[in-house]
């Protein structure tokens, strides 16, 4: 892979969309809007389970399971989805994914019992994980090298807004109708992001860097190989950004899953009272990807991710570990929002770089859906954690566990910033 970058900056935060062609700017909105009703759909779950542990009777360990099996499953999901990109094509493999997740956490609202709303979710996990993988592959490869982590870490607040959404649609729900029904109506509205798959099918185009590389093979009478990312050359990149994503991943899912639970039964909030709570954090991580995603560019990949891994561990013990009344809570959950997501933001970018453009997707996908795998544990192990521990402890030992992993592998990865990716 090349390692050629260049020698301009661009540090202005929205130049990267202004200077973009019309049919990039489609690809934009495709890619966002993918991730923000990707997010809406999973977020929503962690706003149903203190219902839904009413409602089927489950132990905190059983509910955990639940999110356990949503993300062990997306971590295959991602790795065929990255590497059917590579074979026939990243647009192609993001409306199959977006199909896939839409359709079966529409299922999950007509659950009867816990073993079927566990299978709906562990299905709605092979199309989370895949969705990512393409969307960030795709729009890595339109992205001049200077702004890609611009671009590319605006694309992942888009999870924010979904997050944001699905918490409106819970307020709602819970509002109007009985909490029996209303956990079931959220994940029937899930099935809205199918209609996203029409405006890709008209107006997102492969990138053109992509249709060169498969020319190239075609010419050699070669196919894309997603083994290829275990070879020797490959192998060191392929451990360390599965250890990258592993930390970053672990801590917010050991974070994000529990904490409507933790205030509503620690914090003793009720479902109004916890969603103020919830929406500070929301926008304290929609900004945090906004600044990441300039701080990427700026001071480059691995810096912006030990900078945020460590401030998240100093978070995360603060909001979890440090007795402190409600008010505090509420103003803590801005940095915690804030720092446990945008680390998020150079995600993207990053393993672009880091990948050659014939096993981008398998790469991307893989390391990326990897750690996703791993971390799937992380809410079934607070939950058995908190059996002999408070919630907070357990989520706060296992965020900095995670972070601490995610601080080792970017001190081991090399810097990519400005890269230029090639045809290869």
């Amino acid at each position: 892979m090349s390692i050629q970058t260049v020698g301009r900056e661009d540090n202005h935060p929205t130049n990267w969309f202004t200077e973009m062609k019309a049919g990039d700017k489609k690809t934009f909105w495709a890619c966002i809007g993918g991730w923000i009703l990707d997010a809406m759909d999973v977020q929503m779950l962690s706003f149903a389970i203190p219902t839904i542990i009413a409602a089927f009777a489950l132990k905190p360990s059983e509910a955990g399971f639940i999110g356990t099996a949503t993300l062990f499953t997306s971590a295959f999901g991602g790795w065929a989805a990255g590497a059917l990109a590579d074979r026939i094509g990243r647009v192609r493999t993001l409306q199959i994914t977006i199909l896939w997740f839409a359709f079966f956490t529409f299922l999950c609202g007509f659950a009867q019992s816990y073993d079927q709303l566990l299978i709906f979710r562990a299905l709605m996990g092979f199309g989370f994980g895949g969705e990512w993988a393409c969307a960030a592959v795709l729009l890595g490869e339109v992205i001049r090298p200077e702004s890609r982590g611009k671009a590319v870490g605006a694309m992942q607040s888009g999870w924010a807004i979904g997050w944001a959404i699905a918490l409106g649609l819970y307020l709602l729900f819970f509002s109007i109708m009985p909490a029996e029904t209303a956990w079931r109506a959220l994940f029937w509205v899930g099935l809205t992001p199918a209609l996203l798959v029409f405006f890709i099918r008209r107006y997102v185009q492969e990138p053109e860097i992509f249709k060169k590389t498969q020319a190239n093979l075609d010419k050699a009478g070669k196919k894309s190989n997603f083994l290829e990312i275990f070879s020797p050359s490959i192998l060191k990149t392929t451990i360390l950004t599965c250890l990258l994503t592993t930390g970053a991943q672990g801590g917010y899912y050991a974070i994000t899953f529990w904490i409507p639970t933790f205030l509503r039964t620690e914090r003793k909030l009720t479902v109004l009272g916890t969603s103020g709570y919830i929406l500070v954090i929301i926008v304290g991580s929609l900004i945090g990807y906004w600044v990441s995603a300039w701080l990427t560019d700026r001071i480059g990949r691995r810096a912006n991710f030990i900078l945020f891994g460590i401030c998240s561990i100093i978070t995360v013990f603060a909001y979890t570990q440090i007795p402190v009344d409600n008010a505090t809570i509420m103003f803590l959950g801005f940095p915690l929002g804030f720092f446990a997501s945008g680390i998020f933001s150079g995600m993207g970018s990053f393993l672009t770089e880091l990948f050659p453009t014939r096993i981008r997707g398998s790469g991307q996908g893989f390391a990326y859906n990897f750690g996703r795998g791993v971390a799937s544990f992380n809410p079934l192990l607070v939950g058995l954690l908190s059996a002999t521990l408070p919630l907070g402890q357990s989520i706060g030992i296992f965020a900095l566990v995670a972070y601490g992993l995610l601080i080792l592998a970017a001190l081991l990865l090399p810097e990519t910033k400005g890269r230029v990716l090639t045809a290869a």
